[in-house]
């Protein structure tokens, strides 16, 4: 895979992720949106789907990482490191575009916010935030929601009773056949449903500092704070998860 192939891939994957992801969030937060107060079980499976939609978008062209945790996890796993900021750039800027699609196609119901006197801050559609402000146990269910990503990824390409491939080299994507990219994207879910309660599941450092940076910049109604003394935890909680991952797969692999 060539460097531009690598940015471009990574760069409309991750947008694509977050265009869903936090699209879904807008639509079960602001009013007049149709699918408002939808509910947590939507949001978990519109952010697997944003991962579906990306990942098999991005593959052919960079693999489809489009997460810094799940590169720093493979790059652990084959000792890779040359290309790990081209893809975590690439992530960033991803996430970035796709938190301000996510705005532009929910702009009229972000305006009306600024004649809602109820209207909820509008933070939780693009970052995560913790239900229990406890760092030390917010980075925790990070890393260990990390870790039920990143570890059950690698260890897909590992099996073939699945259908999957071997675990990639420098040349090759993480996904081995078709069917992975789902597995991953149900993962995703799962995790949604049984390890996001506490933080809202970043899992992803670009997933929550790209959007938290659109958040902070766009005029927004009514946006209330972007949080910046939490923006740590989502992005040092998964990178953690990432290396650990990496560490036990390599130990138990």
């Amino acid at each position: 895979m060539s460097n531009s192939d690598i940015f471009l891939g990574e760069v409309i994957g991750t947008a694509i992720l977050i265009l869903f992801g936090a699209g879904v969030c807008a639509a079960v937060t602001l009013h007049h949106s149709k699918a408002r107060a939808a509910g947590w079980v939507v949001i978990a499976f519109g952010w697997g789907f944003g991962v579906l939609a990306g990942a098999y978008t991005a593959a052919p062209l960079s693999g489809g990482h489009l997460n810094p945790a799940v590169t720093v996890g493979l790059a652990v796993d084959t000792g890779e490191w040359g290309k790990v900021p081209l893809y975590i750039l690439a992530q960033m800027v991803g996430a970035v575009l796709g938190a301000v699609l996510a705005y532009l196609v929910y702009f009229a119901q972000f305006q009306a916010n600024a004649d809602i006197a109820d209207a909820q801050p509008t933070l939780g559609i693009f970052a995560t935030g913790p239900e229990i402000r406890k760092p030390w146990a917010n980075v925790l269910t990070e890393v260990i929601a990390t870790i039920g990503l990143v570890l059950p990824l690698l260890a897909f390409g590992r099996n073939d009773g699945i259908g999957i491939g071997q675990i990639p080299g420098e040349d090759a994507g993480i996904y081995g056949s078709g069917i992975s990219i789902l597995l991953v994207s149900l993962l995703v879910v799962g995790i949604g449903l049984s390890l996001g309660g506490p933080t809202g599941y970043a899992i992803n450092p670009a997933r929550d500092l790209g959007p938290r940076i659109v958040h902070a910049v766009l005029p927004i109604p009514n946006k209330g704070t972007s949080d910046w003394g939490y923006a740590w935890v989502p992005v040092a909680g998964p990178i953690i998860g990432g290396l650990l991952a990496g560490i036990i797969f390599n130990a138990a692999f």
